[in-house]
């Protein structure tokens, strides 16, 4: 007799490490309050370590997105702390200069735009939170290229709504998954 799956959606974790992450890196992108602990904090704990966790459970539940989606974004928080703090602690190694920031942002969207085209099997919701980050990074990459503190601002609106928005999609996949029903709205894949 088969053993019925009692695996967790590990989802909603990966989701919310990335949604209050992000909300968080974009309020300071939006000019409210400098870089601070509190965001490293959170990009190595919540947003890195929990997308990663979230990701090595999503590869036990066979979900090739999940894993690549969770642990990449978890390894993005991870290294993007590092390159805060590590030419602050390693004696000889500068700060990424601005164009190299810019390439380092643009690949992130690049890799995310490319991920978009899996979403679209997927619910609206989560397409919202794949277009919008692929926006983000290459309005954060156009901010660090040309050195446009605006377009940078502009940025840290566009990824406090992306963040928003993965953390809508976490509590919809709890609030629905505890209902057995579909009380939170994510919509329907454009492709079946």
């Amino acid at each position: 007799m088969a053993e019925k799956n009692m695996l967790a959606n590990p989802a909603p974790l990966g989701l919310m490490g990335f949604g209050m992450t992000t909300v968080l890196l974009n309020i300071h992108n939006a000019g409210v309050y400098a870089l601070g602990s509190m965001i490293l904090a959170m990009g190595i704990f919540y947003g890195g370590l929990a997308q990663i966790i979230a990701g090595i459970l999503e590869y036990r539940k066979g979900n090739t997105f999940g894993v690549t989606a969770f642990s990449s974004y978890g390894l993005f928080w991870l290294t993007l702390v590092g390159l805060i703090i590590i030419p602050n602690v390693v004696p000889g190694i500068n700060a990424p200069s601005s164009t190299a920031m810019a390439s380092y942002l643009f690949m992130w969207g690049l890799f995310t735009l490319l991920m978009f085209i899996s979403t679209l099997k997927h619910n609206n919701a989560l397409q919202f939170v794949f277009a919008s980050l692929t926006i983000l990074f290459w309005l954060l990459a156009i901010g660090e290229f040309t050195g446009n503190t605006t377009v940078t601002v502009i940025a840290g609106y566009e990824g406090i709504i992306c963040g928003l928005s993965a953390i809508y999609l976490a509590m919809a996949d709890v609030i629905n998954e505890t209902y057995g029903r579909e009380i939170v709205p994510v919509g329907k894949p454009l492709i079946k």
